[in-house]
């Protein structure tokens, strides 16, 4: 994979997953194109046994984020509030940007 639909700090929502974690909402902290994955705030959290590395850093078992891959959330329209599909516009200068496909409002 080389283009995604989605950028880092963009809201967005789970389409998949179990009970607990579906329709859950959250900001992109990390893109990944070559591998097609994003990571979420909040969202497919896991377990890692951490050692400190240095003195202050945070040892034991530390709840952080894991990657999903990017099919399986859609970003969420900061202006009508729901999840939506996203297309693209090319100017005639040959600038491009994205827009809502529900109300059409450009991100």
């Amino acid at each position: 994979m080389s283009k995604l639909h989605i950028k880092t700090g963009d809201t967005v929502v789970l389409l998949t997953g179990d009970k607990k974690d579906r329709n859950k909402t959250g900001k992109v902290l990390e893109v990944s194109p070559k591998e097609g994955k994003v990571i979420v705030e909040g969202i497919n959290m896991v377990k890692k046994h951490a050692k400190p590395r240095k003195a202050g850093d945070p040892s034991g078992i530390i709840d952080t984020e894991s990657a999903i891959y990017a099919c399986k959330v859609q970003l969420v329209c900061p202006k009508c509030n729901k999840p939506t599909r996203v297309g693209t516009k090319v100017y005639e200068d040959g600038k491009k940007d994205r827009y809502c496909k529900k109300c059409g409002e450009t991100f």
